[in-house]
């Protein structure tokens, strides 16, 4: 088995349901924090930890997905003859040369396991990432990917991203019971998708972080429907554990639920205050705003 994590899954095909209208045509990976749509925030996190495939796994409306990160020949004429180099050079970087995309269409929405599994083609019998862009993760120095990859070379298993969440929140998250390894890092015991917090085995919640080795394709294929009537990773990571060591990781850096409107309202506001062009100005007017209310 391959070492090295060179290939991300990014499973895009949900239908953004608690954004709509703004998602009825567009995808809810597009939405913007800042300046930026929420799936290049994710891409951008794979290729700092040197990943360099990016497989998508689409749906129907998500032509804006490929579409972002191809090349605009009209728009970098365009920006080229107005002379404005620095946007010319942002367009032409969104993706550097060495990155290729693969994108794969869920004929049907059956569930995060199953739009892991849509992958297997491509990721053959090699560990790889599994990235949810609605779970934004602001980390200034490495990037969460990025420290999952440096605990994976040494471990060369399994890791869930995992977070600490209020107790009477467990029923929204895969919920793991661990025994401590070392700091921030434990070896799972346990995993519930969305238990009742009367029957949480912790509050020690999964979030949109994975580092899988290929086995877990039989698991998920063996799988039926579970909560909600999807193929649940969930699931297919319980019956991996009885085969082998999964860890859990509680990585450094702020992570944002961007699936919910509040979350990526505070993402939106917190990311202007880290934008260099904007902070100054945004703060300003924050502070200004604070005194109406």
């Amino acid at each position: 088995m391959n070492n090295k994590i060179t290939k991300a899954v990014f499973p895009v095909a949900g239908l953004g349901t608690r954004f709509l209208p703004a998602t009825k045509a567009s995808p809810k990976e597009m939405l913007p924090i800042v300046d930026k749509p929420l799936i290049q925030y994710a891409v951008e996190e794979a290729i700092a930890a040197g990943i360099d495939t990016m497989i998508f796994i689409t749906g129907r409306n998500k032509r804006a997905i490929p579409d972002h990160f191809d090349k605009s020949y009209e728009l970098e004429m365009e920006l080229e003859q107005s002379g404005k180099t620095e946007m010319l050079k942002m367009i032409r970087n969104i993706l550097p040369p060495h990155v290729s995309c693969v994108f794969i269409r869920q004929p049907e929405a059956l569930g995060l396991g199953h739009a892991v599994l849509c992958a297997k083609p491509v990721i053959n019998d090699e560990p790889f990432a599994v990235i949810l862009a609605d779970d934004l993760i602001e980390d200034s120095t490495r990037g969460c990917m990025a420290q999952m990859t440096e605990l994976f070379k040494r471990e060369q298993r399994s890791i869930l991203g995992v977070e600490r969440v209020d107790p009477s929140q467990t029923d929204k998250y895969g919920i793991v019971e661990t025994e401590e390894v070392e700091e921030r890092v434990g070896r799972l015991q346990s995993i519930v998708e969305k238990p009742a917090p009367d029957k949480a085995p912790s509050n020690l919640a999964v979030v949109g972080r994975y580092i899988l080795t290929p086995g877990i394709f039989d698991k998920i294929e063996q799988t039926g429907r579970g909560t909600g009537g999807e193929i649940q990773l969930t699931d297919a990571i319980a019956e991996l554990m009885n085969e082998q060591t999964v860890m859990s990781f509680e990585f450094e850096g702020n992570r944002y639920d961007c699936g919910s409107k509040l979350g990526y309202l505070i993402a939106t506001v917190e990311h202007a205050l880290l934008h260099k062009d904007l902070k100054d100005d945004f703060l300003s007017y924050l502070k200004e705003l604070s005194t109406k209310y």
